[in-house]
C-alpha cells in the first residue's frame, strides 16, 4: 500500500505540473487577445479559480460551525503563499521575479487590504457584519482593478473569436484538472506519510499547509520558467486578496464566531508583515531576487517554528 500510495502522489502531481504549463499557454493567449495585461489576467481570473481549494475547506468549516478553522485556513495559506510561495518561485525564475506591472506601483493598497482582517478582528470576534465589510472591500478592489485597466481592452476580430473561445475553454479545463490533481495530491501524500509514520504536526505545518496553496506554487514555478512573473506575481497576490477578503467575508457571514485574540495576532501580523515584505522587496529594485526570496522562504520557517511553540505550550 504505501508503493501504490507513493505512486499514485507522483502521477497526480505529473497531472499537476502539465495542467499548469496549459493554463499558463491559454491564460496568456487570453491576455494578448484582449490586449490586457499578463498580471490583470492571472490576478482577476487565474487567483480566483486557484482559491477554490482553500475557500471549499473554509466554507465548508463554517457550515459545520467550525468558523475558527476556516480562519486558520485563509490566514495560514496567505503567510504561505507571500513567503514560502513567492520565495520558491524567485528561485526558479532567471534573475529573481520581475516587477513589470505599472499595477504593482499602488502595492499600498495591498497592504491595506492585508491589514483589514486583522484590524475587524482585534476585538476577537468576527460578526456579520464584519463578514460584509469583507466582502465589500473586496469586490470594490477587484471593481476598481479593472476599471483602471479596462482602456486596455480593445475588440477582437471576428476571425479571432473562434481562437478566442477556445483558448477561454481550455484555460477552465486546465484549471479544473489543475484543481481536482491538487487535491488528489495532497490526499495521497498525506496518506504516505501516515503509511511510514510521519509524526501527526508535521504531517500538518508541511503537507497540509503547503497542500492548500499547491495550485498557486506549481503555477507560479511553471509560469517564472517560461519569463511569465507577473502571471506568477498576479496569481498569488490575486489570491491572498480574495482570501482575505472575500472568502473570509463569506464564512463570516455564514457563521460568525470568536476565537482566541492571541492566534488572530500572530497569524494575522505574520501576513502582514510579509505582505510589507513582499511589497518592499518588489518595489527596491523592481524585481524580488533570488536571495530575497531565501529570506521570505526562512519567514515561513519561522513563523512554523512560532506556531508550533504557541500551540504546543
Amino acid at each position: 500500500m504505501i508503493i501504490i500510495s507513493f505512486l499514485l502522489f507522483l502521477l497526480f502531481f505529473g497531472i499537476l505540473i502539465k495542467c499548469a504549463g496549459y493554463s499558463i499557454k491559454y491564460s496568456s493567449r487570453l491576455a494578448k487577445a484582449f490586449n490586457f495585461p499578463e498580471f490583470l489576467v492571472s490576478f482577476l481570473v487565474i487567483a480566483l479559480i486557484s482559491v477554490l481549494p482553500e475557500a471549499t475547506v473554509s466554507i465548508l468549516s463554517a457550515l459545520r460551525n467550525e468558523p475558527g478553522l476556516s480562519m486558520g485556513t485563509l490566514l495560514g495559506s496567505n503567510i504561505a503563499d507571500l513567503t514560502l510561495v513567492m520565495g520558491v518561485a524567485s528561485l526558479f525564475s532567471f534573475k529573481g521575479l520581475q516587477v513589470k506591472s505599472k499595477i504593482l506601483k499602488n502595492n499600498i493598497y495591498y497592504l491595506i487590504l492585508l491589514f483589514f482582517p486583522l484590524l475587524l478582528g482585534v476585538d476577537g470576534t468576527f460578526s456579520r457584519t464584519d463578514g460584509l465589510i469583507l466582502i465589500l472591500i473586496g469586490f470594490l478592489f477587484f471593481g476598481k482593478l479593472y476599471l483602471e485597466n479596462h482602456h486596455l481592452h480593445k475588440q477582437i476580430k471576428k476571425n479571432k473569436k473562434e481562437k478566442v473561445f477556445k483558448s477561454i475553454v481550455f484555460l477552465i479545463i486546465s484549471l479544473t484538472i489543475l484543481l481536482v490533481s491538487a487535491f488528489y495530491t495532497v490526499q495521497f501524500a498525506l496518506k504516505f506519510a501516515y503509511e511510514i509514520s510521519l509524526p501527526a504536526v508535521l504531517i500538518g505545518i508541511t503537507i497540509l499547509a503547503i497542500g492548500t496553496c499547491l495550485p498557486e506554487l506549481i503555477f507560479s514555478i511553471r509560469a517564472v520558467k517560461k519569463n511569465h512573473d507577473d502571471l506568477a506575481l498576479g496569481d498569488i497576490l490575486g489570491t491572498v486578496i480574495t482570501d482575505s477578503t472575500i472568502i473570509l467575508g463569506i464564512v463570516a457571514l455564514i457563521s460568525p464566531f470568536s476565537y482566541n485574540p492571541e492566534n488572530l495576532y500572530i497569524t494575522g501580523m505574520a501576513m502582514f508583515l510579509a505582505g510589507v515584505f513582499v511589497t518592499r522587496f518588489m518595489k527596491s529594485e523592481k524585481d524580488l531576487t533570488k536571495f530575497e526570496g531565501v529570506l521570505l522562504i526562512l519567514l515561513y520557517i519561522l513563523f512554523v517554528a512560532v506556531e508550533f511553540f504557541v500551540n504546543t505550550l
